[in-house]
């Protein structure tokens, strides 16, 4: 590559890393404010926000070749949380649904599940920052083998 497509992607790298800091940072609070801390299954969003984020923000000050690893460790869990967080809140709307109208099933219990009072596609954002932060070091210099 040449020396201006480098810095270019040098670039890209770091403000696709500082968005990632940002989105994880503002999920991280509003959770917070909303009270998500109710049961372990709700901690574990706030763990891994958190512990994504004090990652990220430390690869941004010293790209170390040994955060790399991690960081996409915590990208992988990002995005499995992300899904485990959306089955959760649409299983929690069913089961609403289903003590509040016990005969419901079929496509109304689905479309009640899923517009329900518990967002289900919110944890997905947790899929979109994985993929941000893969992205953001995929092929990574840090990562190079001498």
């Amino acid at each position: 590559m040449t020396t201006t497509a480098d810095s270019l992607l040098a670039r890209f790298r770091t403000w696709a890393l500082l968005l990632l800091a940002l989105s994880l940072a503002g999920t991280l609070v509003e959770l917070l404010l909303i009270g998500h801390w109710d049961g372990w299954q709700q901690w574990v969003p706030l763990g891994l926000l958190g512990s994504s984020l004090v990652t990220v923000l430390a690869f941004l000050v010293r790209p170390w070749r040994a955060l790399l690893p991690v960081v996409r460790t915590l990208c992988v869990a990002l995005a499995l949380a992300g899904a485990a967080g959306s089955w959760l809140h649409f299983d929690g709307n069913a089961e609403f649904e289903r003590e509040s109208v016990p005969d419901i099933g079929g496509r109304a219990l689905f479309t009640a599940a899923i517009t329900g009072a518990t967002p289900v596609l919110a944890p997905g954002s947790l899929l979109t920052f994985a993929l941000l932060g893969l992205l953001a070091l995929h092929r990574h210099p840090v990562g190079a083998r001498d």
